[in-house]
């Protein structure tokens, strides 16, 4: 480890079907399952970039239902009518004060979507 107290290692995010928001995410991103085994199983769900530049993300099972903005989101480039096709949500359009599409993924959690021209 470096002299920091700490270094980024994964992303992770809670989703009551964390199957489908595993397969979801993958579709939008072009990620796989790390490990594609019994899509039954409980646990939490590895996902990744197969060309291995991305970071890794962890779709969690959890019981509950999103209540609230999150605190931490991530940003993707992208294209938000393709992923509203895929089944994403606007939450907000860019304009004048944002330059960014505020989305959310089928079980509300946000993302913002920047054209690959802002990458």
């Amino acid at each position: 480890m470096s002299d920091s107290p700490a270094r980024f290692l994964d992303l992770c995010l809670d989703a009551r079907d964390h199957q489908a928001v595993a397969d979801w995410w993958c579709a939008a991103m072009g990620y796989v399952r790390r490990d594609p085994g019994d899509p039954d199983v409980a646990g939490p769900v590895l996902i990744v970039d197969p060309s291995g530049t991305g970071p890794r993300i962890w779709v969690n099972p959890v019981t509950e239902a999103k209540t609230v903005k999150n605190r931490v989101h991530h940003d993707v480039v992208g294209d938000t009518a393709a992923l509203l096709a895929l089944g994403a949500t606007l939450v907000r359009r860019r304009d004048d004060e944002v330059h960014w599409d505020v989305l959310a993924d089928p079980e509300a959690n946000e993302f913002c979507c920047f054209t690959p021209e802002q990458e």
